[in-house]
């Protein structure tokens, strides 16, 4: 229990984004997946990881590392084989209902597809019969047919009625979601006070809706009316709503609906539950893990130094952190998440002492410092001035024995520079960068850079950062 508490209370805000952020995600993948084969096979590869996982905290290596080759290869079976299973259901979607829908519904119902096809049947007044069983069995009533067994689509049921189709003429019979029969032979109505321009197709949708509780959808090839059969009579029905309407409350759909819906919600809830308690999980096993203990060698960093000043010297430019995590967050350590930043804001020309904590260390998140060594860091600051100082030729090797080296100028004879007070008023001469004088003739010019020791010296703006050297010679007899 105080475990527990101990682990709630070392929360902080960007853990509880971080998992509410990663739940979201997986319940999103849930939400877009859900009845498709790519997240049956991604639920069989995140019960393998879990084994993976409990293989390893009991250390059994090979069995830790079979599963997790299979959970490798099962990771490249998704992307490849379940490509354009994946593609479909997000081509389906637009940008905001793949970040924010939550209908389960990523295609049109089946009563939907059915009224569509009527209403463009009965535009193109293509002739159709179209059977909807209750629950009294029709196949003592029904006569021949072609069993098909075919998911609705509008496409299906176009073709199927088609002029050119050798079935058209018969009825199709539709059960739940699928076409269980077509070029099926209904009974004919025998009564004689139906309208002179109701053909074969309305007889015998009312003939069946006559013996059955079936509906019968009729649409005229001649006049292009959609005509519903139920019971004893026939009713055109002219609007697209009210034909939904007599569908849903024939098939029961809003009953049915109003089932899934519940379901649903409760799916939807125990998705949610199973996303945050995952990810929960994982980041326990990730941050809260076995503790790694490790020494991390991390450069300074100064930051908002007087740009009127410069440093002179440091006691250290390597601090060494002792870190504590777990084995996976010590592992993925990148160099650019670990700094140490001192302020010199606050500092003066001079010795100064800095001591390192927490506010001056950037971690990445689950990493808890142990350490500093050094815990204190010694800077010493100068103020910058500008300091005009002669140019003097650094000579190296030495002049043939023949030679003598008659006369030397340099050009500029001064060069302006910038450096710390302390260190510029104990300099005199400025030298040249070594010129070799054994490889001299007669006479010559040379360019050369000015040396800058220390390296925190520059060159103030305006000066010339190389000088021209023009010697002359001549040989010892003359």
């Amino acid at each position: 229990m105080d475990n527990f508490l101990f682990l709630i209370s070392s929360l902080r805000w960007q853990d509880i984004v971080d998992i509410g952020l990663v739940s979201y995600i997986l319940l999103r993948f849930y939400v877009l997946f859900r009845g498709t084969n790519a997240f049956r096979v991604l639920i069989g590869i995140l019960i393998l990881w879990f084994f993976q996982q409990v293989a390893v905290s009991m250390g059994l290596v090979v069995t830790s590392w079979v599963v997790q080759a299979v959970v490798a290869v099962g990771a490249i079976i998704i992307i490849v084989i379940f490509r354009n299973e994946i593609r479909n259901v997000l081509l389906a979607r637009n940008l905001k209902s793949i970040f924010w829908d939550f209908s389960s519904k990523t295609v049109i119902t089946a009563i939907e597809t059915i009224i569509q096809s009527v209403h463009e049947m009965a535009q193109h007044k293509c002739g159709a019969l179209i059977v909807f069983p209750g629950k009294e069995d029709l196949e003592e009533v029904v006569l021949g047919g072609i069993a098909w067994k075919g998911e609705i689509s509008k496409e299906m049921i176009l073709s199927i009625f088609w002029p050119d189709n050798p079935v058209h003429d018969g009825a199709a019979v539709i059960q739940g979601d699928q076409i269980k029969q077509v070029a099926a032979i209904l009974p004919l109505s025998r009564r004689d006070d139906l309208p002179s321009y109701y053909g074969t197709r309305h007889r015998a949708a009312l003939g069946l809706a006559e013996a059955t509780d079936a509906l019968v959808i009729v649409v005229s090839e001649e006049r292009g009316d959609v005509v519903v059969a139920r019971g004893s009579q026939l009713k055109i029905v002219k609007q697209k709503r009210r034909l939904g309407q007599i569908l849903q409350e024939h098939l029961g759909v809003a009953l049915k609906k109003g089932r899934e819906s519940r379901k649903e919600k409760l799916a939807f809830i125990a998705a949610a539950l199973f996303s945050v308690v995952l990810t929960t999980g994982v980041w326990f096993i990730l941050s809260r893990g076995v503790d790694t203990l490790v020494t991390l060698p991390v450069p300074l960093e100064y930051t908002k130094r007087d740009l009127a000043m410069e440093i002179v010297k440091t006691s250290v430019n390597t601090v060494n952190l002792e870190l504590e995590g777990s084995g996976a967050l010590i592992k993925s350590i990148r160099p650019d998440q670990v700094q140490i930043r001192l302020d010199l804001s606050k500092s003066k020309a001079g010795p100064n002492t800095f001591t390192i904590s927490h506010k001056n260390i950037s971690l990445p998140p689950g990493i808890v410092l142990k350490g500093v060594t050094p815990s204190e860091v010694d800077v010493d600051l100068d103020v910058l001035i500008k300091k005009e100082l002669p140019v003097q030729i650094d000579w190296v090797g030495r002049l043939p024995d023949h030679f003598i080296l008659e006369e030397a100028t340099v050009e500029p004879q001064t060069v302006e520079i910038i450096g710390g007070k302390r260190m510029l008023e104990k300099m005199k001469t400025l030298y040249t960068e070594k010129v070799p004088i054994n490889n001299l003739e007669v006479e010559g010019v040379i360019t050369v850079n000015v040396a800058l020791n220390p390296a925190s010296l520059k060159i103030a703006p305006g000066s010339e950062e190389k000088v021209t050297i023009r010697y002359l010679t001549r040989l010892r007899n003359q």
